[in-house]
C-alpha cells in the first residue's frame, strides 16, 4: 500500500483503495495488526471521498442555482 497522502489522489483512486483494502479485510487473511492499519487507512479514505462528494454537489447546486451569473472558483 503506498504512503500517498490522500489529497493527492483523485476520487476513483481512493475508491478502487478503499475497495481494495474492503476485499482484504473480508477475506480475512491478514494479520490483526495489518487489519488495523487498514482499517485506519480505510477510516481515512472514506472521509475523503465524502468530502469530494459533498465538494462535488455543492459545485452542482451553485451550477443550478447561477442564473446566467457569472461563474467563479470554486473555494472551500
Amino acid at each position: 500500500m503506498a504512503k500517498e497522502s490522500t489529497h493527492n489522489k483523485d476520487f476513483e483512486q481512493q475508491l478502487s483503495e478503499l475497495e481494495t483494502l474492503v476485499e482484504h479485510m473480508e477475506n480475512g487473511d491478514i494479520s490483526l495488526e495489518n487489519s488495523l492499519k487498514s482499517f485506519e487507512q480505510g477510516i481515512k479514505l472514506a472521509r475523503s471521498c465524502q468530502k469530494s462528494l459533498k465538494e462535488a454537489e455543492l459545485k452542482v447546486k451553485i451550477l443550478l442555482s447561477a442564473d446566467n451569473a457569472e461563474l467563479s472558483d470554486f473555494e472551500e
